[in-house]
């Protein structure tokens, strides 16, 4: 009996230690479960506030680059005003409502002025230059097939302008003569002179001794593309040229082709006609060039034919890209609508009331 109750005893005391045991196991976990839980969500909502905090700095970071894109164009400094409009030139007003400072038409045959404005002011002429790279080039009896190539001597390092006619590209004379006057491509005319026997230094040393004996007392080169705003010169002296190197068939045909087509490499690169004019079956238009660099504004010159005269069309700093086009259909349609043509109408520059 003794033994029995020692046996229950100590049964009963392994089943209490065994209870005290899995109660000491599971109420600490049962415990330290919510601690546990706690840090979980702790964790969690640290996880989750620096979701938002990240995707908040992400969204400050686009709001702030998309402020400071927005900033940028707002604050973009403005286009460098033309020689022209320094000079208060643009203040100037005429009768056709022209939008270029100087404007001249005259008659090509009797040189009779039917229309001037600010027309002795000596200003930049950007790339009507490349008329007097063209008359040099024609008249110098060069090779038109011998094959030039463009080196980094004619990278524009003064505007730096672009250019499809990479360093290494090798084109004919006659090539590049084509895309220097109809599509007004610098690398081209730069490597003209260039290549001129005798180098740049001749080359432009021949542009202002023709300039000098065809009376262009006005004007003065000092290379052959017009990116430099020291290629000057005035309305009267570029009427001159005109007519100068409209006697040229080579220039007149060049300048006035409606586009041209060149194998570069594996390549076939198509240029076109910087004036749009040339394609208007209402113009008759037998040479023109056009220019622009920010001094010199948008310009403009042309030999054409309306209401049965020749006419000389110069155009010196447009404000606005197609201005200078709108300025010459309007001297057309005053033109057109007086074919008699009464004496010159002058506009002398007056300053502007506002």
């Amino acid at each position: 009996m003794s033994n029995r109750l020692n046996f229950i005893f100590k049964r009963t005391l392994q089943v209490v230690g065994l209870f005290t045991f899995s109660a000491a196991l599971i109420f600490p976990a049962a415990q330290a479960a919510p601690a546990k839980n706690q840090v979980v969500k702790k964790s969690h909502a640290v996880k989750i506030v620096g979701k938002k905090s990240s995707a908040s700095t992400r969204k400050s970071a686009t709001f702030t680059l998309k402020s400071k894109r927005r900033s940028v164009v707002m604050v973009a400094a403005p286009a460098r005003p033309s020689f022209g409009k320094i000079a208060g030139l643009h203040g100037a007003h005429d009768s056709l409502d022209l939008k270029s400072s100087v404007a001249l038409v005259i008659d090509q045959d009797t040189q009779e002025v039917l229309f001037s404005k600010n027309d002795q002011a000596v200003l930049p002429i950007a790339s009507l230059t490349k008329l007097m790279t063209g008359v040099i080039i024609t008249g110098a009896g060069l090779p038109m097939d011998e094959v030039l190539t463009i080196t980094q001597d004619d990278v524009d390092t003064e505007k730096g302008s672009s250019s499809r006619l990479r360093v290494g590209t090798s084109l004919t004379r006659g090539e590049l003569l084509h895309l220097a006057l109809m599509s007004s491509e610098n690398r081209a005319a730069h490597a003209l002179g260039r290549t001129y026997p005798g180098g740049m230094p001749t080359f432009v040393a021949l542009m202002n001794a023709k300039a000098k004996a065809l009376g262009m007392k006005g004007t003065r080169y000092v290379e052959p593309t017009g990116l430099s705003s020291q290629n000057q010169s005035n309305a009267h002296d570029l009427a001159t040229l005109v007519n100068a190197a409209h006697a040229d068939p080579v220039i007149r045909e060049l300048s006035t082709s409606t586009g041209y087509q060149v194998a570069v490499g594996r390549q076939t690169l198509q240029y076109n006609n910087t004036n749009r004019l040339v394609k208007n079956p209402e113009w008759e238009i037998g040479l023109q060039k056009t220019g622009y660099i920010s001094e010199a504004g948008q310009c403009l010159v042309m030999q054409t034919k309306i209401a049965g005269r020749k006419l000389i069309m110069v155009f010196l700093d447009s404000a606005g890209k197609l201005s200078r086009l709108g300025d010459a259909e309007r001297v057309r349609r005053w033109v057109e609508s007086q074919p008699a043509m009464a004496p010159k109408i002058s506009a002398a520059a007056r300053p502007s009331n506002g």
